[in-house]
């Protein structure tokens, strides 16, 4: 069986504590997932906030090969007609041709919520459906605390998807929206469903129960073809299910088709880079993904794997996109190196010494706290830098910034810098909104006579992490830049005990990565 599977990272992940994707975060995680194979990707809800709307607008300008985008909303309110309810326009508004619409199952989510009687709360599911389906729509149905309301009172939370099958929905997700359903209770209520509508089924999973990925694969099991999760488990209170573990576990595990096998190698990169998105710390103990799945520290286990893998390891790691690491003599990691340079098209496999001396650069800046997922653009200078194939475009001289903050007055930022083109020197200076701002603005206004193609680029997020709080003010802090010029975008990163050092190493990355982009087109147009 063909397993579709439907990302709500966007939506429903972005409900999780402490997330805040920005619009440029969206995107970009809408790329990585595209590029990974998702089928589908909730965007947002277009009623809900500018933003989401402001998205389905942007997602337009993206070339994507897999994915298709959904927009999600709710079931129109009781007493109104679904072309006046405001809810419903704003659906139309995303146009997209996927919607999701969301309707109460339990009864008592009815009577204390809604406030509505039981008919009405059926007549809402079914007039939305429906007149979705006459304007052309493809409808998914999440059928909200299904599992719960199945329990309760089971006639009428069959009667629901009953209505929405009906009504035209082309598929109908039923949800675990508590997370506190078992295992052995989603197949059997699943089962049952399986033999009263024949719409094509899918699964919603919470992880109230630490259960969200054992839940989805029963369901499964028992009948469901479109499985909906998120990127790390991201989610409101205790998370949703988590795609990184249930994507492999179906289709290496349980025979399952839906992503091409070749693609799971591309898993654990798709891991990192949302928590990067997310401005998270990625948890190393994650199933599958995280840098201890496969890490091994005892030494029975050390001298079995050493041996034969399959002793300790429950898949090959390199399935996952992950390598094996023994944690007593750390074992080399150059065959990711080689991966990455011959995704910048270079070729490094033939000349080990390279490779050894890119991973040892790569493992010292680790160690001092970069981190270069979600900064392609930081790892492919540094690996032209290492190979002496990458040339300088402008070296710093020097650079001063000033705030000044008085009573009553907003902080002003001035920055002022002198850098090194060729043999001549630029020193000119630049306000701000904020320090960095400010130095920004000041060396583009250096370059742009030497480099004017710098014009058509802007800085378009900016991310502060803290790496040891136990350090205080003194603490070493990564700053991870998102620079675009319209084209294409390209994440940079630098690090330092000082935030506006580690500011400008970034902001030097997006340029040079800028002027790399320039130089190699005209290259290629040669």
């Amino acid at each position: 069986m063909k397993i579709e599977f439907y990302d709500t990272t966007l939506r429903d992940g972005a409900q999780s504590e402490d997330i805040a994707f920005s619009l440029s975060d969206k995107l970009r995680v809408t790329e990585r997932l595209d590029e990974f194979g998702i089928h589908f990707i909730e965007g947002g809800w277009p009623g809900s906030n500018p933003k989401d709307l402001l998205y389905f607008k942007e997602i337009k300008k993206l070339a994507l090969k897999n994915a298709k985008i959904v927009a999600f909303s709710s079931t129109m309110k009781a007493n109104t007609n679904p072309e006046e309810d405001e809810i419903v326009k704003a659906i139309f508004e995303a146009d997209t041709e996927y919607v999701t619409i969301v309707g109460k199952s339990w009864d008592l989510h009815v009577r204390d919520v809604l406030k509505v009687s039981l008919d009405t709360n059926l007549k809402m599911i079914e007039r939305t459906v429906a007149y979705l389906k006459q304007r052309g729509k493809v409808v998914f149905f999440d059928a909200e605390h299904f599992f719960d309301g199945y329990k309760r009172n089971p006639a009428y939370a069959k009667k629901v998807i009953k209505v929405a099958a009906d009504a035209g929905a082309d598929t109908v997700i039923l949800c675990d929206t508590n997370g506190g359903s078992m295992p052995f209770e989603v197949y059997a209520v699943t089962q049952e469903v399986r033999e009263i509508i024949h719409t094509k089924l899918g699964i919603h999973t919470h992880n109230d129960s630490e259960l969200g990925v054992a839940n989805t694969l029963m369901a499964v099991r028992a009948g469901c073809s479109h499985v909906q999760g998120t990127v790390n488990g991201y989610g409101e209170r205790c998370g949703n299910a988590n795609l990184c573990s249930i994507i492999p576990s179906l289709i290496l595990k349980m025979g399952y088709e839906g992503i091409e096998k070749d693609k799971l190698a591309h898993l654990r990169g798709l891991s990192l880079f949302v928590d990067e998105m997310a401005n998270f710390i990625p948890d190393k103990h994650r199933p599958f993904v995280g840098e201890s799945a496969f890490a091994h520290k005892g030494g029975i286990h050390v001298s079995a794997i050493r041996k034969n893998p399959e002793t300790y390891e429950h898949i090959k790691p390199e399935m996952v996109g992950n390598i094996q690491r023994v944690l007593i003599s750390d074992l080399s990691g150059e065959s990711s190196i080689i991966y990455k340079a011959r995704e910048f098209n270079i070729d490094i496999e033939k000349d080990k010494r390279l490779a050894k001396d890119v991973l040892k650069k790569v493992k010292q800046l680790e160690m001092y706290g970069y981190q270069f997922e979600g900064a392609e653009g930081s790892l492919e200078l540094l690996i032209k830098k290492a190979l002496g194939i990458h040339r300088k475009y402008f070296d710093l001289i020097g650079f001063k910034v000033i705030v000044e903050k008085k009573e009553k007055d907003h902080p002003v930022s001035e920055a002022t810098i002198m850098v090194k083109v060729g043999e001549r020197i630029e020193h000119t200076a630049a306000l701000g909104k904020g320090p960095v701002n400010a130095l920004d603005n000041a060396l583009r206004k250096a370059l742009y006579k030497f480099y004017p193609e710098l014009k058509e680029m802007d800085l378009v997020d900016y991310k502060v992490r803290v790496l040891s709080a136990r350090d205080g003010t003194q603490a070493v802090t990564r700053v991870l830049i998102e620079s675009s010029d319209g084209k294409r975008s390209w994440g940079t990163v630098g690090v330092s005990e000082n935030i506006i050092e580690a500011s400008w190493l970034a902001l030097v990355d997006g340029i040079d990565y800028k002027l790399l982009i320039e130089e190699e087109k005209v290259k290629g147009e040669r």
